[in-house]
């Protein structure tokens, strides 16, 4: 049942994101933003802990829940360390995830020949 729901809660984002692809103007890198921007804002209003707990990792996984982890990381920064955690506390608690992306997306460059767009 865990797999079924985070198939469907990743699934419904992933269907939003592409309606407002083939179905509006906002750009991708925009609809990327609003995606980010949404799981903090949702987060910071107590929301997005909710559907994180019931759709897993088809929650945490998307970008929504890269800015509920910002937002997470940014409030247990500021309950420790007082205003200084807003602007220490998000790049703490993703400091793994993009340490990966870039570690990953390094070695993937040093593996694959880059071919020229047609």
């Amino acid at each position: 049942m865990e797999y079924l729901k985070a198939f469907l809660c990743g699934g419904i984002l992933c269907v939003i994101g592409q309606a407002l692809i083939d179905r509006t103007s906002i750009t991708p890198a925009r609809i990327l933003v609003a995606y980010v921007t949404a799981g903090v804002i949702l987060s910071g209003a107590g929301v997005y802990q909710y559907l994180a707990d019931w759709g897993g990792a088809g929650a945490t996984v998307p970008l929504t829940g890269f800015g509920h982890l910002l937002a997470k990381g940014v409030k247990k920064a500021v309950a420790e360390d007082g205003l200084i955690g807003a602007l220490t506390g998000g790049s703490t608690a993703a400091a793994g995830g993009i340490t990966a992306a870039i570690f990953f997306g390094f070695l993937v460059a040093l593996i694959c020949k880059p071919k020229p767009k047609a």
